[in-house]
């Protein structure tokens, strides 16, 4: 892959004063830098994130009416249906706020939809749903902020819906002045109360948030009810595995989360989580955030892709061993299924794109493609070819599909300008779904590719290759792997840093396992192993110049210096 190198750079003279005012060697502090930390304090509370540092819950718009809500449902004994969603961001969510509420002595009953059956997000469905309960209020995570047919379905049976949601709002043609919401530039559903930091212009310690991370800050309200009912922090495990799912920035309220619930993680003190820990062989292991993202959470997100979810929230609440270990091993199967099915649509598009060809946008389609992974496809296209991606899925002349762009490309901005030949869509600035008639697929691909072209320019479609800092060898030691540490959770936002180093001597190169190349790295008297994995070249280039992440690797009770290869290049 074609990719632009950038190595990050400050002044000397400010890099020696945050080191010795923040306590920390060059290299971190040049990282720190890069993250927008230029001052001793923000230094210090990100590298020491605590849970005191919890913003409170009621500065988000819509809180306190959605807790004043929430009361009069306890006092007069209302049934509610908490409304989630498929991924793990909705299902974290749903069991967050399901076990906020039940520990507050309400009754409480959640749906998730099929992706299938119900698509996604709050349906009509969902209301036919609460009527059949006997349920009085509906309470939506993850979903709700575009559901207008449905929450004036809701209002027309006499049930009251409060909406919790961090998707992308409905832009108004013009600004409202008598709007109910802080921002009367956005229109919103019917509800008693709509929760959004995209609706007002918050800081970006709850800007950012996760639908479960909103879920938590209506649980940490709550606890005003009656602080004896419900600990908040006991959900901050569940909070943090959302927060990592919806790859949301891992800065400020979300970068606590994380590491709070990594902790609960850890100790295992909920079955659910502790089952999964098993079934993925983590058990005993040291976690760290982003081995969430390859364990844990597709575990999870299989249920929503290829079955029904509902079972995924029982898990995460019971307190049942038996019961956590089946429903646990039962995702374990459903995730190798998946994977199964996303490497066979994932062939079939490639060899369709060889085929077409791609310009500035990626649009591919196929009769019978399973929609539980077209998302995945999408991603992993995105990624590779450095284009926005759309996969879609086609039956009865309908396509559904996942969209997911690169970091210069607003999704959501993209659509709204092509709507006039979808169905429907909504999502993220990076991701989303889509609906539109296979008759369309055609013209939707020439419009998109007018937008982009428009707004993108040929840099954009180079994967940019982000240098944290410029290291030699020697720098390159257990003290600043140990400094590094300091730096979790790692993950969006919050990337592992990328070291870089020039004019290395190759020593002994070889392949080993699959495609993997080996080999040692020197630098005056400093000599490092390094592996490149799946960067196997039977002749690399006699001297090169390396970008890297700094690991130890742990081999027959022995542990030593690594260097992880991301991309090297001859040297110049």
């Amino acid at each position: 892959m074609n990719r632009r190198w950038r190595v990050s750079r400050t002044n000397p003279e400010y890099i020696r004063y945050i080191s010795k005012t923040a306590s920390v060697s060059p290299v971190l502090a040049q990282i720190l830098i890069n993250r927008g930390l230029k001052t001793q304090q923000e230094i210090n509370d990100f590298l020491n994130p605590d849970i005191s540092g919890l913003s409170d819950p009621f500065e988000l718009p819509g809180v306190k009416d959605a807790i004043e809500r929430i009361k009069y449902a306890l006092d007069i004994n209302e049934r509610v249906l908490v409304h989630g969603d498929y991924d793990a961001d909705g299902l974290t969510a749903t069991a967050i706020m399901v076990q906020a509420l039940k520990m507050h002595g309400l009754d409480v009953h959640y749906f998730i939809p099929n992706r299938i059956a119900h698509g996604y997000g709050f349906n009509p469905p969902a209301v036919k749903t609460a009527k059949e309960l006997g349920a009085t209020l509906i309470i939506t995570v993850d979903c709700g902020i575009t559901s207008f047919e449905a929450a004036a379905a809701a209002k027309a049976e006499g049930i009251d819906v409060i909406i919790t949601d961090h998707h992308e709002p409905v832009k108004a043609a013009t600004r409202d002045p008598q709007s109910p919401i802080p921002n009367p530039s956005f229109l919103v559903p019917d509800a008693v109360a709509v929760i959004n930091p995209k609706l007002s212009a918050l800081s970006s310690q709850l800007s950012a948030l996760s639908g479960a991370g909103i879920a938590f800050k209506i649980a940490q309200a709550l606890s005003a009810i009656d602080a004896t009912r419900c600990t908040p922090c006991d959900l901050l495990d569940l909070a943090a595995i959302g927060t990592m799912a919806d790859v949301v920035p891992l800065t400020g309220e979300n970068r606590i989360i994380v590491k709070e619930g990594m902790r609960l993680i850890q100790e295992g003190r909920r079955l659910g989580i502790k089952a999964l820990k098993n079934t993925a062989g983590l058990n005993g292991r040291q976690l760290r955030a982003g081995l969430l993202s390859f364990t844990i959470i597709p575990r999870i997100n299989a249920a929503g892709r290829l079955a029904d979810s509902q079972d995924v929230v029982r898990l995460l609440l019971s307190d049942e061993e038996e019961e956590a270990l089946e429903l646990s091993s039962w995702l374990d199967r459903l995730n190798s299924e998946r994977q199964k099915l996303d490497e066979e649509v994932y062939q079939e598009a490639v060899s369709k794109l060889d085929a077409t060809g791609s310009d500035s946008v990626i649009v591919l389609s196929g009769e019978g493609w399973h929609q539980g992974v077209v998302g995945i496809v999408a991603s992993r296209l995105a990624e590779e070819f450095c284009r926005p991606a759309f996969i879609f899925s086609i039956e009865n002349g309908i396509a559904k599909g996942s969209a997911r762009s690169i970091p210069s490309f607003d999704l959501c901005r993209g659509l709204s300008e092509c709507k006039h030949l979808l169905l429907s869509f909504g999502g993220h600035k990076q991701a989303a779904g889509v609906k539109l008639k296979a008759e369309n697929i055609s013209e939707f691909e020439k419009a998109m590719q007018a937008v982009i072209k428009s707004s993108l320019s040929d840099d954009d479609f180079i994967s940019l290759l982000e240098i944290d800092a410029d290291i030699t060898l020697a720098e390159a030691n257990h003290n600043l792997i140990k400094e590094l540490s300091m730096l979790e959770p790692l993950g969006f936002g919050n990337e592992e840093p990328f070291l870089g180093s020039k004019r290395l001597d190759v020593i002994n190169p070889r392949i080993v396992g699959n495609n993997h190349l080996k080999m040692k790295l020197k630098q005056g008297s400093q000599i490092i192993d390094a592996i490149g994995f799946d960067m196997g070249k039977p002749n690399p280039p006699d001297i090169i110049d390396a970008v890297f992440t700094l690991n130890i690797n742990e081999y027959n009770g022995n542990s030593y210096l690594q260097l992880n290869l991301k991309a090297f290049r001859p040297s110049k």
